[in-house]
């Protein structure tokens, strides 16, 4: 899924405790973001502003990645040099807007993210997407995304190393670190308890002195 990008970012681990073993654990700010979408994601709003058209919750896929997800929204723009929209007369421009609770990351989980959206959007519609935004609500503002080829190849290598963990049903060993005190899943994935060194290895390393 297009949003495990961002749990994989953030900690490999977590993602696979999610995405592979099914594991989930409310906190705060996983709630706060919840009703955030909860209020974004209607798939039955479907509204027009002008040249402009905004789909909201639409459904994603690549089948190159593989890969698939919703967009929080799409913002279609009339354009003589767009791609035909099905149900819509004239031709449009694609660009897809993701709604954040807080503020922008000094990492690029987000962006990765954003870009997923992108590559599955061009592949549908046959089209190509130069830029795209996030709505970050603590800013309340929009935050525009140049989509590089650098960005894409970096999805690309990302959903491979995902791909290959949930292939095999791998789960990667805990790597502690300030973002474990973030994470809803910090008593499940229990990683004081993952660090310890086992009684075995203790035995062995002592008699190998």
């Amino acid at each position: 899924m297009i949003s495990g990008i961002q749990h994989y970012m953030f900690c490999p681990r977590q993602w696979a405790l999610i995405h592979i073993e099914q594991a989930w654990q409310e906190n705060v700010l996983t709630v706060e973001g919840n009703n955030l979408h909860k209020k974004v994601d209607d798939p039955y709003i479907r509204e027009k502003r002008g040249e402009k058209l905004y789909v909201r919750a639409m459904r994603v896929h690549s089948t190159s990645l593989p890969i698939h997800g919703v967009c929080d929204m799409v913002e279609f723009t009339r354009n003589p040099d767009g791609v035909s929209i099905y149900g819509e007369e004239g031709l449009y421009t694609v660009k897809p807007v993701e709604y954040k609770r807080g503020k922008p990351k000094t990492h690029e989980a987000d962006i990765l993210q954003l870009t997923a959206q992108v590559i599955c959007l061009e592949e549908m519609l046959g089209t190509t997407i130069d830029e795209a935004d996030f709505y970050y609500h603590e800013v309340r503002r929009r935050l525009t995304i140049e989509m590089t080829k650098d960005l894409r190849n970096k999805v690309i290598e990302t959903v491979a190393q995902m791909n290959n963990y949930y292939e095999r049903r791998h789960t990667p060993r805990v790597r502690t670190g300030k973002h474990c005190l973030k994470c809803s899943l910090k008593d499940i994935c229990l990683p004081e308890l993952d660090n310890k060194e086992t009684v075995q290895s203790y035995i062995k390393r002592m008699l190998s002195q």
